[in-house]
């Protein structure tokens, strides 16, 4: 992947068989002006065959007249945090929020200081595995982490969740257009009965409140494991228009064919959850001593 200079945010390019441009950063990052983008990509040479992009999470009514999909985002429409937490989720969920004050578990905004990124560092060192997949950040060094950490200098607020002095979860929320971004949320599994997790989400949500964002964004839409901890927080799908722009002979033949998206969008639900059931005993075999967290326990979205 190539970073090509044409601005902020990055566009930057990948592929073989179909060479495309797209935002590097999409969704924290989208074009303010996407057919100024589009003619300097024109402009580039080789030629990119297909270039696609999205519009803003908190702009959903399609704007353009270019081949069109959708990207599906799990997003809580704000409002203040007392009516979320009084008629936004159920009774079960409020008990869990309940639950870590009640356990000594102390949320408070933090800074990306090295005595923070050791305490990550610890977080991530738990297992090799989140959630069924193979953790990405397990065993990086303090440079590493903070490196990862520092993404969007200006835009990130830390919130750490502390029992006593021990760290043991943390997200980093990102500031958008109208939105604010999850970009990570963990904790501890052995801690899990506290319900740290619960208790990081319900600040982020304080957090985005008090910013006037209009949504909190969570990932993609999904119906599994963390889907469902999405939805008992009052998530819901919000599709965003996406777009795909081909360039060249090839990238036109291969839009026409419909082989311009993803693979996994085109492939059944089933098979995706077959697949997703196979990996997860796959890691869980390569790692018998270690069981998988619940929901309240340790989640990562990146």
């Amino acid at each position: 992947m190539l970073a090509a200079p044409l601005g902020h945010p990055i566009v930057a390019f990948s592929g073989r068989l179909l060479r495309i441009a797209k935002v590097r950063d999409e969704p924290y990052e989208s074009l303010d002006k996407p057919l100024e983008t589009l003619a300097e990509i024109r402009s580039l040479r080789p030629l990119p065959d297909l270039f696609t992009f999205a519009q803003p999470i908190s702009d959903s009514k399609p704007k353009y007249d270019f081949c069109q999909s959708s990207d599906v985002y799990a997003v809580l429409p704000l409002t203040t945090y007392d009516k979320w937490f009084k008629s936004g989720i159920d009774f079960k969920t409020r008990n869990k929020l309940r639950k870590s004050p009640k356990a000594g578990v102390d949320i408070r905004k933090v800074e990306l200081t090295d005595e923070f990124v050791n305490g990550v560092i610890d977080i991530y060192n738990e297992s090799p595995i989140v959630q069924g997949r193979r953790n990405w950040h397990y065993g990086k060094n303090l440079t590493e982490m903070r490196a990862m950490l520092a993404t969007f200098p200006g835009r990130s607020t830390f919130a750490g969740a502390f029992l006593g002095t021990e760290l043991i979860g943390f997200i980093k929320l990102v500031q958008g257009k109208n939105v604010v971004h999850f970009m990570h949320i963990i904790a501890k599994s052995a801690q899990r009965d506290k319900a740290p997790t619960n208790a990081l989400l319900g600040k982020a949500i304080e957090l985005a409140c008090e910013s006037k964002a209009a949504y909190l964004h969570f990932g993609i839409w999904s119906r599994r494991g963390l889907g469902v901890f999405k939805m008992n927080h009052g998530f819901m799908p919000h599709p965003v228009p996406r777009y795909y722009v081909p360039l060249t002979a090839k990238g036109k033949l291969l839009v026409k064919l419909g082989l311009h998206r993803p693979i996994k969008e085109r492939i059944p639900d089933k098979w995706i959850d077959m697949v997703a059931d196979l990996r997860t005993k796959w890691y869980s075999y390569r790692q018998p001593k270690r069981s998988e967290p619940q929901a309240e326990g340790k989640l990562e979205v990146i």
